[in-house]
């Protein structure tokens, strides 16, 4: 089946796969790699490029980047290069050995241990530095393992990195949350020569309105963590359309009770769902309702009232209103709402790091932040994004951290 696949790829000159991957897969080189025998040249092809290509492969939106820019997919069935990088990452991660580094006696700090920080571990410790990752939590992962339901990314992958990254000589400091006991400037008392930040944007938005402080009101990304710690009832609303309103209302079919229902509230037409498309279809397929253009406009115990959106196309784009005279209750043992979410803790309080008025670290493209030997990237700097484009910003990061700590020291 997957040499099918790879023997379908014109290996284009100018591929469109590779230009619209937030990584630049070197995709091409990979299939001809495959096509002659050459699984363990491959792999390592892709994890140099992406250390989360494991990762990557499985919850991309593939149907926006690589699959959704084939050539092919113009006239038929697009490449689906994702099938080879998951069975080829898959593989490689079992079998990592990591290679011989001569050690730098230069230390740097990781804080966050997500997909940004995971990253900059591998590649700063790849390039000899002496990298201690914190993580205010007891495992690494972040949004891999508090976020992403098990039946979409597998535990056991993300498990993997904790041994690779003891095997680069990563020291892993867990439960320790930066900007309490430990501050930015104890770091470089301490003799870190740069500090990375990648705490990510773990705090959920309020919808500010009335009701969200009832019982069976909670949050997306805090529900996410722990689903089992919640009895949600037999009816279940989340309000919110996008990628963590659709893992949420997938984990909530799967805990309910037999019988019960759930159904997610888009105040969007069903084309403006920010969502990936086969992530709404599963959400479908497995019997989750949901219901467009509809605005939340209050939260009580029973029910979620809404009033309807109407839409209208003009010259400078689509526009949404809401109809209050047209109001719908939505029944509801539980509410969950799935608005977005933003940095969290105090990482940067004891220092200059400047923020934006959201609260993330401003950071410029290359990391910099304004305080010196501070770098940040991910979604503390950009908001939430995908996990590939917190890789792709950490790469280009890793070698602007490189280039400091290097100068710093001559």
């Amino acid at each position: 089946m997957l040499h099918g696949i790879s023997s379908r790829c014109l290996k284009c000159k100018v591929p469109q796969c590779r230009k619209h991957c937030p990584v630049s897969t070197p995709i091409s080189d990979v299939m001809r790699l495959f096509e002659e025998g050459k699984e363990r040249e491959a792999a390592e092809m892709l994890f140099a490029n992406n250390p989360l290509s494991a990762v990557c492969s499985i919850v991309c939106p593939h149907e926006r980047n690589c699959c959704g820019h084939c050539v092919l997919g113009k006239k038929s069935e697009p490449i689906k290069f994702f099938r080879i990088e998951q069975y080829l990452s898959g593989k490689f991660l079992t079998e990592y050995e990591p290679p011989v580094i001569e050690k730098k006696n230069i230390r740097v700090a990781v804080v966050g241990a997500g997909p940004a920080g995971i990253t900059m571990s591998i590649l700063l410790s790849l390039k000899g530095f002496r990298v201690t990752l914190m993580e205010a939590r007891d495992k690494i992962g972040g949004v891999l393992r508090y976020g992403i339901p098990e039946f979409r990314l597998p535990r056991e992958i993300v498990d993997r990195y904790e041994s690779i990254l003891t095997r680069l000589g990563v020291q892993f400091k867990p439960n320790t949350f930066i900007g309490s006991s430990i501050t930015l400037t104890d770091m470089f008392i301490d003799g870190y020569k740069a500090v990375f930040i990648a705490a990510g944007t773990a705090k959920p938005n309020k919808l500010g309105l009335l009701g969200e402080t009832l019982g069976n009101v909670y949050y997306a990304i805090d529900y996410l963590k722990s689903p089992e710690a919640y009895r949600l009832g037999q009816k279940v609303v989340v309000v919110g359309a996008g990628n963590v309103a659709l893992d949420a209302a997938r984990i909530a079919i799967r805990h309910i009770p037999q019988g019960g229902t759930v159904t997610m509230i888009n105040c969007l037409s069903e084309e403006g769902m920010t969502g990936n498309k086969h992530e709404v279809a599963d959400a479908v397929q497995e019997g989750i309702r949901i219901v467009h253009l509809l605005q939340t406009v209050k939260l009580e115990e029973t029910i979620v009232k809404c009033v309807a959106v109407t839409v209208q196309k003009t010259e400078t784009g689509t526009v949404y209103e809401e109809d209050f005279t047209r109001v719908t209750e939505i029944p509801a043992d539980s509410i969950i709402l799935a608005i977005g979410q933003g940095p969290q803790g105090a990482v940067t309080t004891d220092s200059d790091v400047s923020k934006t008025q959201r609260g993330l670290v401003q950071a410029d493209e290359n990391g910099h932040t304004s305080s010196k030997g501070v770098f940040a990237a991910g979604d503390i700097v950009t908001g939430p994004k995908t996990v590939v484009e917190a890789v792709a910003f950490a790469k280009k990061v890793a070698d602007e951290i490189e280039k400091y700590c290097l100068e710093e020291k001559t």
